[in-house]
């Protein structure tokens, strides 16, 4: 597969948020053996002049124009691709439309031809706990019910047929840079405040550039992955082991703070807009609704994973002590450029100063 032509083209829709741009990286990487990578890239991109878009051409991405709920733009995106991997945005636009664009692009793939359709989940929460409304995560659920349609649908290993698979992650481990992860404060002593309505939970953090790995694993083993879901993470995380890490890798001192729930939504402004920037599409879910549901998942651990099989098919990934170490963690906190594209373009809920001065 050494010349340009042999390699498969896998459009990425999704491409210039976090998750795109580490699974990109992982599909241009050269194989394990030191060979070229087999794969080329498409990205599927709202602006082409935006400067992440920009960064992705510098590494021969082809950028096409379009939004994901753009039918005609991602058919004409498929058009010969051999694959396609999926990562909707439930931020941008509300549960109902996401549904129904997952679910009209697994249509269109069939359509184009692509061999192997690689849908970017999280777990389908609000099914999980039977239907439970204080587990109804609106950017979960929308991506979960896409991938239940996915599993009533045949997926086939064959030069003629499409194949599926789903890859379900969760909050990303690179969120401690800043944001709801990150530490809210330094005190004047300087320690570092790491506030959360946790409890004594857990979050299944996953390094992007673990997710690139699955992503990559997924297409290189179409058989193997046909029909599945893929359900990855790095480490299991609750804020005692948090603190502890962090002082153990930095050196520096740092306190969990266990908030109620109410009182960590005062930490933020803006938090009774609705949760997706485009607003309803249909039921109305505000940021701190989502967002109750979403900490609530972790404080009472309901989400889980195979830790055994993770770490077998992946075992060069990432601790979180691994994951500091790697980023320097303690002096890149806070520091660079945004990890969320949508927070980077609307900063729509933004931190209440005046409150996390005083944690």
């Amino acid at each position: 597969m050494s010349s340009i032509s042999s390699k498969k083209l896998i459009l990425v829709i999704g491409a210039t948020g976090a998750q795109g741009i580490a699974v990109i990286d992982k599909l241009l990487a050269p194989s394990e053996d030191g060979s070229p990578s087999p794969y080329l890239v498409r990205a599927l991109t709202r602006d082409p002049t935006h400067v992440r878009a920009k960064n992705l051409a510098s590494k021969g991405v082809e950028l096409v124009k379009g939004r994901f709920d753009d039918f005609k733009a991602v058919a004409a995106a498929l058009q010969g691709a051999y694959g396609a991997y999926v990562n909707t945005d439930g931020f941008t636009v509300a549960e109902e439309i996401e549904v129904w664009s997952g679910i009209r692009i697994f249509e269109l793939a069939k359509q184009a031809g692509v061999k192997h359709y690689v849908w970017s989940n999280l777990d389908y929460s609000f099914k999980l706990t039977g239907y439970n409304p204080e587990y109804r995560c609106s950017h979960y659920d929308g991506k979960g019910r896409v991938a239940d349609f996915m599993q009533a649908q045949p997926s086939i290993v064959s030069g003629r047929d499409m194949t599926w698979s789903v890859v379900t992650s969760g909050p990303y481990m690179d969120m401690l840079q800043q944001g709801v992860f990150g530490p809210f404060n330094r005190r004047a002593d300087g320690t570092f405040v790491f506030a959360a309505p946790i409890g004594q939970g857990h979050v299944p953090m996953i390094a992007l550039s673990d997710l690139g790995f699955f992503a990559r694993y997924t297409f290189d083993n179409r058989e193997l992955t046909s029909g599945k879901d893929l359900q990855v993470a790095s480490d299991l995380v609750g804020w005692d082991y948090l603190v502890s890490t962090f002082k153990k890798v930095t050196g520096l001192n740092a306190v969990a703070l266990y908030q109620p729930m109410d009182e960590w939504f005062e930490n933020f402004s803006g938090t009774e807009k609705h949760v997706a920037n485009e607003g309803p599409g249909g039921e109305f879910v505000s940021w701190k609704t989502n967002f109750t549901a979403w900490w609530s998942l972790w404080r009472d651990d309901i989400i889980k994973r195979d830790w055994e099989w993770i770490r077998k098919v992946n075992p060069k990934g990432h601790t979180l002590e691994t994951w500091m170490r790697a980023y320097n963690y303690g002096e890149t906190i806070n520091s660079g450029p945004t990890l969320l594209k949508n927070v980077e373009d609307t900063k729509s809920v933004t931190m209440n100063k005046e409150r996390i001065v005083q944690l």
